[in-house]
């Protein structure tokens, strides 16, 4: 090809595409124009791929020629393209109504565990608990020994407790701030420790963090009546005033007697029938565990000072994740963390 071919076929492109782009009435067809002819693959890229066939000369004003070109389409293009934004943006503010009322986001609610821990809280609060904080991040004495854990207690195995060294772990359990409180205070003490707390755990009922509240109440002549009266009445203020509750008798090496407290499941009402068949949440049994309790152990009252023989306590401890799911009514455990907005929703 001959340079005043490859310049005419310069010029001939150029009106060309100046029309298509005058023309182009959409976004879409206005790409369209400019992928045609001045893309990779476009029209100018192809003429401008004959300029190697010419002499130095005439390779030189082809060159100048098919720059101006591409400058000139793509001013045009631009220029077109200013043209479509603003015809939109008009139409846009045509078409809007003022007196139309505004239309408010979603400012995000509360997390259900946050919901919940606020609520338990205040339940104990109402009975003149304190509410007390402390580290995540803590002494193997804090979070075994003063607990009547000994060395070789199972709760210390490495399966169970992230261990950052020997003697620092992740708190597996909020009672450390139990024990850091009665280093720091003489009876009566009254608080609920809420917090984080981690142990080695993932699978569909079990997360490596989750949240515990415990609590504490130490005094002159407290017994298992107080305790129990203070736990029913703490029940029926979460689940309700016809929930009914019964203590079972368990082991947890810091209380002595300890129990097992379960609740009318929430579901069947206690039947153990949901439907046709048996109660998903209780298995049929009509009754569902949420917290384990017990008197303190002598063993604890000496690790922090406390004459066993003036005082008697009792301490409680539950899964955050677990009353809210039975409050609630959310059937996995997961929903807690992946952060759905749908599921969240529904808490504002």
């Amino acid at each position: 090809m001959s340079a005043p071919t490859l310049l005419s076929e310069l010029e001939s492109l150029v009106g060309e595409c100046v029309s298509l782009l005058d023309q182009a009435s959409t976004f879409e067809a206005l790409e369209d124009a400019r992928v045609a002819y001045l893309g990779r693959k476009g029209r100018l890229a192809q003429a401008m791929a004959l300029l190697p066939s010419l002499s130095a000369e005439e390779r030189r004003e082809a060159g100048q020629a098919a720059n101006r070109a591409k400058q000139t389409l793509t001013e045009r293009h631009d220029a077109r393209l200013a043209e479509l934004s603003r015809a939109e943006s008009a139409a846009r503010l045509a078409a809007f109504d003022p007196s139309l009322p505004g239309r408010t986001p979603f400012a995000g609610s509360r997390h259900p565990v946050n919901l919940v821990t606020a609520d338990i809280c205040r339940v104990f609060e109402r009975l003149g608990y304190d509410i007390v904080s402390g580290p995540e991040i803590e002494t193997d004495y804090y979070n075994f020994e003063a607990l009547n854990m000994p060395p070789e207690h199972p709760a210390r195995d490495m399966q169970d407790t992230l261990y950052i060294s020997d003697s620092i772990v992740l708190r597996t359990h909020t009672s450390p701030l139990q024990v850091r409180t009665m280093l720091s205070k003489k009876p009566p003490v009254a608080v609920v420790a809420p917090g984080k707390v981690y142990r080695r755990d993932s699978d569909l009922t079990h997360t490596p963090m989750f949240h515990q509240i415990e609590g504490l109440y130490v005094d002159h002549d407290v017994s298992m009546a107080d305790l129990r009266g203070t736990l029913t009445h703490f029940v029926r203020a979460i689940f309700g005033p016809g929930t009914k509750v019964r203590f079972r008798p368990s082991f947890f090496p810091f209380t002595e007697p300890s129990a097992e407290v379960d609740i009318s499941c929430v579901l069947c009402g206690g039947t153990g029938v949901a439907g046709e068949g048996a109660c998903r949440v209780c298995k049929g049994t009509g009754w569902v565990e949420i917290l384990g309790c017990g008197m303190v152990d002598p063993n604890v009252f000496a690790s922090v000072g406390y004459d066993p023989e003036l005082y008697t306590g009792f301490a409680f401890g539950m899964g955050v994740e677990r009353v809210a799911m039975l409050k609630y009514g959310i059937g996995d455990l997961r929903m807690f963390f992946e952060n759905d907005i749908r599921f969240l929703r529904q808490f504002a």
